[in-house]
């Protein structure tokens, strides 16, 4: 991948590039003038939420020593300085010795010692330290007392398993103190400053995409797939992407007919997952009609079945138009037999820029016509006086900028000319806690809100620098460089 470029501001630069500030490159992750090219990319925090929840954290654990580890209690999540979970509860080795102590996360073992944590009271009480790699061991291992846990082989043989997946954001962090923090006060009134940072930042984000994308394609050698399990796990949003991903492995395109219509494909999707309606629940003629025709075919083309059951849905604060069942309609429309979608997705004239993504949604709202989904938001509601697309412009933008244009970045030099004309999506919450540190809490987000490639940035910059703040934006690399004079 090439280098990023620094930041283009004509008289008023930064003297780094992007890349080189994160946190990955600050701790020798990967080389600052070429970021991840390693193939690991993701944070200490996304180890810290697979160590956190049992949805994510392996079943079956193994010490360095080959000892099995039983988590009781993973720990209280600290957001202040020490380790990283205080007070868990472990059992260990075949005869199940409980041990209490606190749990300190790395992605390499070594960097107990490069963050001198053998030098700090602080840490006296870690019992485990786990890590991503299991290499470089640590000097003294025994010698600390320390248990060491990496988990490379473990999540590794979890083929549904995908560090994008897990919504970072969801977990415990810090939050943020109310007064004008570093960043605000060197950007404020400075648009010069902020629009080509949110820019660089937008653009290191789909580069990062994109590596991870070729490094699954060399694995996988099959595009389309690849982007039917990008597309899939979109679909199931922040709650279910691991879910819809896992589905979309058990399914794989090779096993769909060239003639497959998308009411098999949805049957099959349906029936696999376990979620094929109950015809009595239909609310009318039509939604009853619809549904037994989805049994009939699962019926006479079964596919076989998770063996521990239903694939399970989160669904608190889903609205109707996000239901699961609705996504999966979503994917049954984009990738029914007939041509297949990454082929025709690239084949898309980038010229002029500015219309491509208009090109791509006409593509794709060809096959997302569905009647039914038209004029029903779920299965179990009545028919809408007005229609409803089954995907909106605002989410069409979100899987463009998150899958279409990382797998187009896959096919050659970097668009980035496609870049800086994404469209807008929806304002997150990421997006607005990142602008409320970087231009005051009582900004305008119309600065932001009509370019995609900025909130790109914006959600980038949260990832890397505000969600991993503990007390504060001390010793934050990107304050640190806003704040030297220009």
């Amino acid at each position: 991948m090439k280098a990023v470029v620094p930041f283009a501001a004509p008289a008023r630069t930064f003297s780094v590039p992007y890349a080189a500030l994160c946190p990955s490159a600050q701790r020798g992750v990967c080389e600052p003038d070429g970021c991840y090219q390693t193939g690991f990319h993701w944070t200490e925090r996304h180890l810290q939420c697979v160590w956190f929840d049992d949805r994510l954290r392996p079943s079956r654990l193994l010490t360095t020593e080959g000892e099995q580890v039983h988590v009781e209690s993973p720990g209280r999540w600290n957001l202040e300085a020490g380790p990283d979970f205080l007070d868990a509860a472990l059992l260990i080795g075949s005869e199940r010795r409980r041990v209490v102590g606190d749990v300190e996360i790395h992605v390499r073992p070594l960097d107990w010692e490069r963050h001198r944590h053998n030098r700090e009271g602080l840490y006296r009480h870690v019992a485990l330290h786990v890590t991503y790699f299991a290499t470089p061991p640590l000097a003294h291992p025994i010698a600390c007392g320390i248990l060491q846990l990496p988990l490379t082989d473990a999540l590794t043989a979890m083929p549904a398993f995908c560090f994008d997946d897990i919504d970072v954001a969801a977990y415990p962090h810090a939050t943020l103190p109310l007064t004008p923090r570093p960043c605000e006060l060197a950007l404020r009134d400075t648009h010069e400053r902020w629009r080509p940072l949110l820019a660089t930042a937008g653009r290191h984000r789909i580069e990062i995409k994109a590596q991870r994308l070729r490094t699954r394609l060399a694995r996988i050698q099959d595009r389309e797939q690849l982007l039917y399990e990008e597309v899939m796990a979109a679909l199931g949003y922040k709650h279910n992407a691991a879910t819809f991903r896992r589905l979309a492995q058990f399914v794989p395109l090779c096993a769909w007919a060239a003639d497959t219509t998308r009411e098999q494909s949805y049957a099959r999707l349906l029936g696999t997952a376990g979620w094929l309606p109950d015809v009595d629940l239909a609310v009318d003629e039509e939604t009853c009609r619809f549904v037994r025709s989805l049994w009939d075919h699962w019926w006479r083309n079964p596919t076989p079945t998770f063996e521990d059951g239903p694939l399970a849905l989160i669904r608190h604060a889903t609205r109707p138009a996000n239901a699961p069942t609705r996504r999966l309609a979503t994917a049954a429309a984009l990738f029914h037999g007939g041509p297949r979608l990454a082929a025709a997705l690239l084949a898309v004239p980038r010229n002029p820029p500015a219309r491509w993504f208009a090109h791509v949604a006409d593509l794709l709202n060809v096959r997302l016509g569905w009647g039914y989904w038209q004029w029903h938001l779920t299965m179990t509601s009545a028919r809408q006086l007005f229609p409803t697309a089954l995907v909106g412009k605002q989410r069409m933008a979100a899987i463009v900028a998150n899958v279409v244009l990382p797998l187009l970045a896959t096919e050659g030099d970097f668009p980035a000319e496609l870049a800086r004309n994404l469209p807008p999506e929806d304002l997150s919450a990421p997006m607005r806690e990142a602008a409320n540190v970087l231009f005051s809490r009582d900004h305008n987000p119309a600065l932001y809100a009509a370019a995609g490639l900025e909130q790109q940035g914006l959600l980038q910059i949260h990832h890397d620098f505000c969600l991993n703040a503990r007390t504060g934006c001390g010793h934050c690399a990107l304050a640190e460089e806003l704040a030297q004079p220009y």
